[in-house]
């Protein structure tokens, strides 16, 4: 909110300056085309060029005193002017005293009036002394107006001109600061609604990240547990057990879940939370399953190499595959081959089992849409899978580098 009103100040500030210094240089423009003496011109420069020197500090600074000067001295060279023409212009127009205003003089002083002294009225839009500082403003110029063109043939058009310019310029001021106001107020809004669509995400991100867990390790070990561990010697039951219970026990005590691949598959944790040594992670899950008496035969590269959290996802993506051949297919044995280039890593996961229909899995089961693809997905990668029943199955796992 504060940035969006340094903005909508400095654009006020910018466009009051633009439009006075644009104004006052219309205004002595017309002087000198319409052939006003030079002596003339040569007295009122000075407070020309100090009155644009004020406009333009006026749209560099907040400072209210630089508004108030330039209406000072837009009201002064209007004074000036007429001065002018009852004495220094006598000789041009040929009367004296109370001489009629030139049409040129007379423009001068009206641009001045509703534009260039106008055009300060735009930064006394944004509170409410200022707009008090305004009303004052106003009432001060339009009396000056009133007492400059007495007795003038145009002083209704210099009055009208003076009102019109003033109230188009701060309304177009209070416009563009209520507008500016209500855009930071939606802006503000929308920060609201996607830090709170972010908490869900980043919430619903680690409520199934949780569920992923659970069910690749705690519940895979209470279903083997549950069918006597037919199979699976009670060492590797044991250090199983082991392993989900260190998982749970690290849920319980950070927001942040161990990295797989090397805590609850028996690797060493980085420092940065990642995994370890790649070869070191790809040997745990060869040596998990092994505890757990899938034979599964090796082909490809021998170690894998990805940023920590890609890796994890991999090789928990893998682990799973081979999870589910050892309680689905109805074989004992699988084969893995793993291959990479400089942009992808691919592992191809296939065994001679039962297989099953990939459609006909229900949505709610975590193990292939979730733990495999999910998983996959969240880093960018892909799973394929290729199954039939009676026809064993293949599945293939992408993971771009």
């Amino acid at each position: 909110m504060e940035r969006i009103l340094k903005q909508r100040d400095r654009l006020l500030a910018a466009s009051a300056r633009l439009i006075g210094l644009t104004s006052t240089a219309v205004a002595f423009l017309l002087l000198v085309l319409g052939g006003t003496p030079l002596p003339a011109l040569l007295i009122a420069l000075p407070l020309f060029v100090v009155l644009a020197g004020v406009q333009f500090r006026m749209g560099s600074t907040k400072a209210v005193e630089w508004p108030i000067a330039s209406i000072v001295l837009g009201l002064a060279t209007i004074v000036l002017l007429r001065c002018e023409v009852a004495g220094a212009f006598a000789g041009w127009i040929g009367v004296t005293g109370t001489a009629i205003v030139p049409l040129p003089v007379a423009d001068a002083m009206r641009v001045l009036s509703s534009a260039s002294i106008a055009a300060a009225g735009i930064l006394l839009t944004i509170s409410l002394g200022r707009m008090l500082v305004l009303v004052g403003a106003f009432a001060a110029t339009m009396i000056t107006v009133v007492v400059v063109f007495a007795g003038q043939p145009l002083l209704g058009l210099a009055a009208l001109s003076t009102l019109a310019g003033w109230s188009g310029l701060v309304a177009a001021g209070s416009v563009l600061s209520a507008g500016l106001l209500r855009a930071a107020r939606r802006v503000s809004s929308i920060g609201r609604a996607h830090r709170s669509e972010r908490q869900a995400s980043e919430t619903e991100a680690q409520r199934r990240q949780g569920a992923r867990l659970l069910h690749d390790t705690v519940l895979a070990t209470l279903t083997l547990l549950a069918h006597s561990g037919v199979g699976v010697s009670r060492e590797a039951l044991r250090r199983q057990a082991g392993d989900d219970a260190r998982l749970l026990r690290q849920l319980r005590l950070s927001a942040t879940p161990l990295s797989m691949s090397a805590g609850a598959q028996g690797g060493e944790e980085t420092a940065d939370g990642g995994s370890g040594d790649p070869g070191g992670s790809l040997e745990s899950v060869r040596n998990r399953f092994e505890r757990l008496g899938l034979d599964v035969s090796w082909h490809g590269a021998a170690s894998v190499t990805l940023p920590p959290g890609k890796l994890d996802a991999f090789l928990l993506a893998l682990g799973e595959c081979l999870e589910n051949v050892r309680r689905h297919s109805g074989v004992k044995e699988a084969h893995v081959t793993i291959t990479d280039d400089e942009t992808t890593v691919r592992a191809l996961v296939t065994d001679n089992g039962t297989g099953f229909e990939p459609a006909a899995v229900p949505a709610g089961k975590l193990g292939y849409r979730e733990s495999i693809v999910g998983r996959l997905v969240e880093i960018g990668g892909n799973a394929r899978v290729f199954s039939a029943q009676g026809s064993g199955t293949t599945v293939v796992l992408e993971v771009p580098r």
